[in-house]
């Protein structure tokens, strides 16, 4: 495996992922505290890198850069799981009102099915910054330390992401201006 040139073989990725798989397992697992999870972040990076192999030019350790990725993608899959519990509290809390009409109900369902599936269709960086944002209620800079990235882009990816959910979402605008379920604070 030449890591400078960017070029890699079959049997040197090979050796690669049986000299480092089981100890990588166990440090995604050591973050996770779950195996399964574990083992599909680690099999995911080792994907991921054999789909990029042309594009890898690291100047470090090999190892260094593989246990990087994997604490990196154990990370963001934390926090993804972190907005998915937030997101599902605030669903049931949204949902636990008694005193609308089933036809507000059955919009309101509706309007969460699209919201999720709105959110589902952005562009994976789009999406996370929003989640950030507004599930996480991270600020701007906040948001672009975590992701190694400038103030401008989260700034630019924020814009488009609610550009796009009020595109996807325009039917459900006067359920929005209406205050049903408090989605006008997230596309604002």
């Amino acid at each position: 495996m030449n890591t400078t040139t960017g070029t890699y073989n079959d049997s040197a990725f090979e050796q690669l992922f049986k000299a480092n798989y089981k100890a990588l397992h166990a440090y995604a697992h050591m973050i996770l505290k779950d195996e399964e999870t574990a083992e599909e972040i680690v099999q995911s990076m080792f994907l991921k890198l054999w789909e990029k192999r042309y594009l890898l030019e690291t100047q470090n350790s090999v190892k260094a850069y593989l246990y990087r990725c994997i604490y990196n993608d154990s990370l963001n899959f934390l926090k993804h799981e972190k907005v998915k519990v937030k997101y599902q509290d605030f669903t049931v809390h949204t949902m636990d009102t008694h005193s609308l009409s089933a036809s507000h109900k059955i919009e309101l369902s509706e309007l969460q099915n699209q919201l999720k599936k709105a959110l589902n269709e952005l562009p994976e960086q789009c999406r996370t910054i929003f989640q950030l944002s507004r599930f996480e209620e991270l600020k701007y800079k906040e948001i672009a330390e975590q992701l190694n990235i400038s103030v401008k882009t989260v700034e630019n990816q924020m814009s488009k992401a609610l550009k796009i959910l009020r595109s996807k979402l325009v039917d459900f605008m006067v359920l929005l201006l209406l205050g049903l379920g408090n989605y006008h604070d997230y596309l604002n």
